[in-house]
């Protein structure tokens, strides 16, 4: 849209304030607030802003950014009140220079997806992020995870609360331009999973952000606290946020795609996904960037530990959906690892420059997992077939980051060192507190 038809659909939307949004490094939201009587300056010259508290931003000394809205990305906010009705667009971030910000997470997909485009080719994501819905704490603020509902997988049920809460979500974010191809109630007690239409990368990636924070205020106007958490409660499943991934040509072929080959997927399909395997370790400190992540990914909960493809086995890293050969854009590579604690701005830079590395350097595919349930095999069994394991936890996620410049590579040096900087401080916290369940185990056994 041009300025004069977005000054249009303001005034017919009725808008009081323009959210301008951004992300930190770690994923957080980050919004610059203008009444609607500034849009027409914001839209020509942008918003200056001081970034010096920013995580990842700039020193104080070069504290001042530039927001540049993306024109493409309006959507009025549905949960505001009438009479301060809000809508958002998401921003660029430049520097005083006039170039783009290294550190804007948004900004560096774009860098990576420049790499796509210069060949002619588009990048798609189908993002699948579940959730979990719980009650509300008592009267003193603690939250205790309860689960909002008894419904299990796909349950349907017509006077549950969480259908109606769950349905209210859909037709907010199908209100603000996502398409939506489902929603359904996951296996853990209280958990959901919404699933968009595959997209370009950075639409797939802003649907992920515009996702999470309309769960989380449909859910507290239902008097409900969501929670995006990828191990909320010990003994049930997590959240994850499985990645169907494509490349297309810009005139819609599906490069994934060959009827000839097994699963129909086609050689530069099979050295993408061995990019994305031999670079799995690196991988999972972005795709499952918390110290609970790593509580997830553990055997006997449909999430992901050995590092592997197959077609149908779900306990492989890689799973390619069944698919027609009469319908050639049905051919996918679904990573299964990323949780939606991840920022997917560098979560999709990541697993886009590892795949990369596996066509540009024609990395050799291993053999599928096929009618192997690779949890009962052996230490020894699966060392024999050379089937490695992601790792335990996020220090050792991070420590494989380091040893990874294709994964580096992908998230940009600014946001390698800011990362890794806020990350093996969140370790350094988790490392030094004392839990519950160590007292109880402890206190008077020690």
């Amino acid at each position: 849209m041009d300025n004069n038809t977005i000054i249009e659909r303001l005034k017919k939307d009725d808008i009081k304030f323009l959210s301008l949004q951004f992300t930190d490094v770690t994923g957080a939201v980050k919004s610059v607030d203008v009444p609607v009587d500034q849009a027409q300056k914001a839209l020509d010259d942008g918003i200056w802003f001081d970034g010096s508290s920013v995580e990842g931003f700039s020193r104080i000394q070069e504290s001042d950014m530039h927001l540049v809205i993306d024109r493409s990305t309006y959507a009025m906010l549905p949960w505001s009140p009438p009479d301060l009705r809000r809508a958002r667009f998401f921003c660029d971030i430049y520097q005083m220079d006039g170039k783009p910000f290294p550190g804007d997470p948004r900004g560096n997909l774009k860098r990576m997806l420049k790499k796509v485009d210069e060949k002619g080719w588009v990048f798609n994501i189908g993002a699948e992020p579940e959730f979990f819905l719980f009650k509300r704490g008592d009267n003193h603020g603690n939250i205790h995870p309860v689960p909002h509902d008894v419904g299990g997988y796909f349950d349907f049920s017509a006077v549950d609360e969480a259908v109606r809460v769950r349905t209210q979500i859909m037709d907010a974010v199908s209100s603000m331009g996502l398409a939506v191809e489902m929603g359904h109630h996951e296996v853990a007690l209280g958990q959901h999973e919404i699933d968009f239409r595959f997209s370009d990368a950075l639409e797939a990636a802003d649907n992920v952000v515009t996702l999470k924070y309309t769960v989380k205020a449909i859910a507290a106007k239902n008097g409900l606290v969501a929670s995006f958490m990828p191990k909320p409660i010990a003994g049930i499943n997590g959240s994850g946020m499985h990645a169907h991934q494509s490349i297309f040509t810009k005139e819609g072929k599906n490069l994934f795609f060959d009827a000839s080959m097994d699963f129909y997927l086609s050689d530069l399909g099979r050295m993408f996904i061995a990019g994305q395997l031999k670079h799995a370790q690196a991988l999972s400190a972005v795709l499952s960037p918390t110290v609970n992540s790593y509580k997830r990914l553990v055997p006997g909960y449909e999430a992901p530990v050995y590092i592997g493809w197959a077609q149908v086995n779900r306990s492989a890293l890689i799973r390619i959906p069944t698919a027609s050969v009469k319908n050639e854009k049905t051919v996918r590579a679904e990573l299964r690892c990323p949780d939606p604690s991840a920022n997917a701005y560098i979560a999709i830079a990541a697993m886009l420059a590892a795949g990369l590395k596996g066509i540009e350097e024609e990395y050799e595919c291993p053999d599928p997992l096929n009618d192997v349930n690779v949890y009962e095999l052996s230490k020894a069994e699966r060392k024999e077939m050379g089937i490695t394991e992601l790792p335990g936890s996020l220090s050792s996620a991070l420590k494989e980051l380091m040893k990874d410049p294709v994964v580096q590579e992908g998230l940009g040096k600014n946001i390698y060192d800011v990362f890794m900087r806020a990350k093996w401080a969140e370790w350094d916290e988790y490392r030094l507190n004392v839990s519950d369940w160590e007292v109880e185990r402890y206190l008077e056994t020690a």
